[in-house]
């Protein structure tokens, strides 16, 4: 697959590109890692307290599952971190593509414009 004007193979010359992505498609895609975060952030961690004292209760008990299910735990609390880091990450970077991109755009815009003008007086 080429992306955009990549090079097309030996002898250089890209080709025309055959996926395209669009603003509003990398908007999108944003916006669901966006949702992903809220929503998670929202129900991964409700039973932190509960399990807190299940654990100190069973470990109280003498019973040796109190330190496996903090350890579970923790684990299940590492890697709901890590999701939430990527969604974060996912959104962020897609809406700063959006907005250089679009500040690219309308910087190729005015150049090809001026130098358009600056044809004229030449």
């Amino acid at each position: 697959m080429r992306l955009n004007q990549a090079d097309g193979g030996p002898g250089g010359g890209g080709g025309a590109a055959d996926y395209k992505v669009t603003s509003p498609d990398l908007r999108a895609i944003g916006n669901e890692a966006q949702e992903l975060f809220h929503w998670f952030e929202a129900d991964a961690f409700h039973a932190g307290a509960q399990t807190d004292t299940a654990a100190n209760s069973l470990d109280a008990d003498g019973f040796q599952t109190g330190p496996a299910l903090w350890t579970i735990w923790d684990a299940w609390r590492t890697q709901c971190e890590t999701l939430l880091s990527a969604c974060a990450h996912i959104h962020n970077h897609l809406e700063d593509t959006i907005v250089t991109h679009t500040n690219h755009e309308e910087e190729l815009v005015t150049n090809f414009s001026m130098s358009k003008i600056s044809q004229h007086f030449n």
